[in-house]
């Protein structure tokens, strides 16, 4: 049985919802695993050698990632290196198949050249679009960002690209690094 810390950073809850699903497939599979916001591993401290395994996953917001995962990185880059992890990223952009690569996704590229921690294992995982619970100005620039991708544009449109038998899939892959 492994011990696995499942952390993530999310600002709609799209990226809480693939951390857990990750997380109770690490749990189904018959081991242990915690799951946690970026903001309370900070904050509350995290035990890293009761973990075998830890995996970090944070959504694209604007073709960037938040100062919080910037942060998060740089401070405990020497505890994730010190043991076997993944990263994984969520973007709607990830929705074609090409850019659901770690190759073919620029944001995960841009994230590998930026980052100060270079995760071992990476993982791109489409996300949602989800206008009706967006603020206006995020809605006008997804829609812009979605015009130029030949996307969805609908202000109603509620589109989940996630593919979750891939999560499941990736969580027991993340297993096999332990």
């Amino acid at each position: 049985m492994k011990s696995v810390l499942v952390v993530y950073f999310s600002r709609g809850g799209h990226t809480a919802r693939v951390a857990r699903r990750i997380w109770e497939t690490v749990i189904a599979e018959g081991n242990q695993a915690d799951m946690m916001s970026m903001t309370e591993a900070d904050r509350e401290g995290v035990q890293w050698d009761k973990y075998d395994l830890v995996i970090v996953g944070a959504p694209v917001l604007y073709g960037t990632y938040t100062k919080t995962v910037m942060h998060f990185v740089t401070k405990y880059k020497d505890q994730l290196n010190a043991k076997p992890h993944s990263f994984f990223n969520v973007s709607v952009v990830a929705r074609t198949p090409y850019k659901a690569t770690p190759e073919g996704n620029r944001y995960m590229q841009k994230f590998l050249k930026m980052s100060p921690w270079t995760p071992r294992d990476v993982k791109c995982i489409a996300g949602k679009v989800d206008y009706p619970n967006w603020g206006w100005l995020d809605t006008k620039m997804i829609q812009l960002i979605m015009k130029m991708t030949k996307g969805p544009t609908d202000p109603t449109a509620v589109i989940d690209y996630t593919d979750w038998e891939d999560v499941k899939t990736y969580a027991r892959h993340c297993l096999t690094l332990a």
